[in-house]
């Protein structure tokens, strides 16, 4: 009786657990089930399909719901079997390229189970360019079909800024992959560029090229840029709430920076911070709290605070240079130094904690990973590494304990949003 009432006891705890995302999950991954990729495609050259098929592999893996076989399997879509190599998977997909009267390019796909087809779908984009977000939309639909829990973040588009050259930089639209990417604002020193609203219609950034560093907004249909405010030493919008009415901005207008919020309606500013020191990088988080990063023990670290009340809660109690963060409901991912070498370059992780929890769960391992942001549905965190003189945009997947990286081709990754 009493060995029953333990066991029920470590279930529930284990289920207590297994639920925070700041316990460590590992998949081992034998036990995920096999995919094999097989390309019917009629329409494009050799370099196009080849392009395609490699976005597919890398959505499926990034998935994390299956062995993925990365050889490149070629058959007729209508045929009745797989090829030998995928006889003995769980799963096939097969999908095939091809170019209607319109210049339009059609794709259709069918996942075969037990030489079933299981699952129909087919998709058509005008601009073959775009090809990317056809893979990631495929994903999606796979994804659900699985009944896993959906990955909106995968269909959403990525603002970056990349320095290019002392004193100038750019801001690119892509994909999480980096496979597409458009440049949008170009000339002088333009970063931190931050979405406007959910349905990423339009973006902030700060300019450095006048004579005071300024918010800008860009509205993407039309491609009007409209100033929003300006402030001596520095202005950064490091947060748009839900409803797109309210930023997070960091100014000094008196020398050292505080935090700020915008009301867009009003276009009024109230200041939510008043230290000596340095508070920046504020994101909202619930119960009308914010969470920064402040100075106020002698090294970076994160803090939170109720808009409109004084008092401040330090929640990070690891780390000595905790000098960045993204908040997500009570979760917040934050960059730690964890070395301290004057003579080569330092590791810098990110780690994840809970405001209702005392654990702290480390996400990386080598190099400088900073600039972690939330999905918005908190499944993924998207991140910047730096590492052997290459820059990559990372995605970690909390739930399944994996870690993906995609390199720029060139320039270094300033800051990312998505």
């Amino acid at each position: 009786m009493r060995l029953r009432i333990f066991l029920s006891l470590l279930f529930l705890i284990t289920l207590s657990f297994g639920a925070d995302a700041t316990i460590e999950v590992v998949k081992k991954v034998d036990t995920l089930p096999t995919i094999g990729v097989e390309d019917s495609s009629i329409s494009y050259d050799a370099t196009f399909k080849k392009r395609f098929f490699k976005a597919l592999i890398s959505d499926l893996n990034v998935l994390s719901l299956f062995n993925v076989d990365r050889h490149n399997y070629i058959t007729h879509y209508n045929n009745t079997e797989v090829v030998a190599e995928d006889k003995d998977k769980d799963y096939v997909l097969r999908y095939k390229l091809y170019e209607d009267d319109n210049q339009a390019l059609n794709i259709d796909m069918k996942i075969i189970k037990n030489s079933n087809d299981v699952m129909k779908k087919s998709y058509r984009i005008k601009n073959k360019k775009l090809y990317v977000f056809v893979s990631h939309a495929m994903a999606y639909d796979i994804n659900n079909f699985m009944g896993a829990e959906p990955v909106d973040w995968i269909k959403k588009k990525i603002l970056l800024s990349r320095l290019v050259a002392p004193g100038q930089s750019e801001i690119l639209i892509c994909d999480y992959t980096l496979a597409f990417s458009q440049k949008i604002v170009t000339g002088g020193l333009n970063v931190f560029p931050k979405w406007a609203n959910k349905e990423q219609t339009a973006f902030y950034y700060t300019s450095l090229s006048g004579k005071k560093p300024s918010l800008k907004k860009v509205d993407i249909k039309t491609a009007k840029v409209s100033n929003i405010l300006s402030s001596d030493g520095m202005i950064v919008c490091s947060d748009v709430s839900l409803d797109g009415k309210k930023l997070l901005v960091t100014m000094a207008p008196s020398g050292q920076p505080d935090i700020y919020m915008y009301n867009v309606d009003t276009r009024k500013t109230r200041r939510l911070t008043t230290y000596s020191g340095i508070d920046v990088n504020g994101q909202f988080l619930k119960d009308n709290k914010i969470v920064f990063v402040s100075n106020r023990l002698g090294y970076p670290n994160i803090f939170s605070k109720v808009i409109g009340q004084k008092g401040v809660e330090q929640l990070v109690y690891y780390g000595k240079s905790n000098s960045s963060c993204s908040a997500h409901n009570q979760y917040i991912v934050y960059k730690s130094r964890e070395s301290s070498d004057n003579f080569s370059d330092n590791t810098f992780n990110l780690h994840l904690i809970s405001t209702e929890t005392d654990f702290i769960r480390r996400l990386t391992a080598t190099g400088m990973n900073e600039f972690p942001r939330f999905s918005q549905d908190g499944d993924a965190i998207l991140f910047i590494k730096n590492y052997m003189q290459q820059s990559s945009i990372g995605v970690i997947r909390l739930k399944y304990n994996k870690n993906y990286l995609f390199p720029l081709s060139y320039g270094k990754i300033q800051s990312i949003d998505w």
